[in-house]
């Protein structure tokens, strides 16, 4: 089952994305109010009796949102690739590392990313990414994956520069990053390893199976779990894989105008338009 959140009409609503890719709308029918709403109270497997009711909506009416676009947190792991790490010449540590995201950093799929005006340095970072379902705190790695609710295509668009100077800063700029198209339930996502491509312009420049984590998404879960409690709704980023644009040589930055895709098997296609900001 895939789960979308989108704005029609200018307003905010979730829905039930059917095979035809028409969209049971939700919020109409008076479920939740949102995907997190609905979490936060109930299983996802109460959705299935609208899977095959009439759509509200095309998918081309509305206007996609990130999957979750009012998530309590945004957790992304920094290093989770070997050949990653090597490229960047980075140590590889006994614990993921980890940082935070704000909603406000993310658009959807169709949406565009913001390059911002005081920097010339925006990088993608194609990425898998989860959804946690129900809340905990402590969980053992064995028994993390147990909470996810679904799974979803992540960009972790960084600006370079500012990154270095500060990670917090590097990975927030409004607007710098993209996680859609929908959420994608356990169910029909199958596995939870996924081969994982990223585009620039229709050129490949990353292509990795996610079996290739350091870091399973139980062990990222259940470190995350430590330092805070997991609510409905979370997303947790788990890391590129190598070929971001500033490991080449010379290193290759986004400029408006430049189409990315980060499309993840099983999942769907993620795809943004870079502007400039105003």
């Amino acid at each position: 089952m895939k789960i979308a959140s989108y704005l029609i009409q200018g307003a905010a609503s979730f829905g039930v994305v059917r095979p035809d890719l028409g969209i049971v709308d939700l919020k109409r029918r008076g479920v939740a109010d949102g995907l997190k709403n609905f979490l936060s109270k109930h299983a996802l497997d109460e959705l299935r009796v609208f899977e095959t009711e009439a759509a509200d909506w095309r998918l081309d009416q509305v206007v996609l949102t990130s999957p979750v676009p009012d998530a309590s947190k945004i957790i992304c792991v920094g290093i989770n690739y070997s050949a990653h790490a090597l490229e960047g010449s980075r140590e590889i540590g006994n614990e993921p590392v980890l940082f935070l995201r704000t909603c406000q950093s993310l658009v959807g799929s169709g949406a565009s990313i913001v390059k911002p005006k005081v920097s010339n340095q925006l990088d993608y970072e194609g990425e898998l990414a989860i959804v946690i379902g129900r809340r905990a705190r402590h969980v053992a790695a064995s028994e993390a994956v147990s909470l996810v609710a679904g799974y979803c295509c992540f960009n972790d668009g960084s600006v370079r520069d500012y990154q270095q100077q500060s990670v917090a800063v590097g990975k927030n700029f409004d607007k710098s990053g993209a996680c859609g198209p929908w959420l994608v339930t356990c169910d029909e996502a199958g596995s939870s390893t996924f081969d994982l491509v990223t585009r620039v312009n229709g050129e490949e420049r990353q292509r990795v199976n996610t079996d290739r984590m350091m870091f399973s998404i139980g062990d990222v879960i259940a470190y995350a779990s430590r330092f805070t409690e997991l609510l409905p709704g979370d997303i947790v980023a788990t890391g590129t894989p190598s070929g971001v644009g500033a490991r080449r040589t010379p290193p290759i930055w986004l400029k408006p105008g430049d189409e990315i895709e980060v499309e993840i098997s099983r999942i769907g296609c993620l795809k943004n338009t870079v502007v400039h900001e105003e």
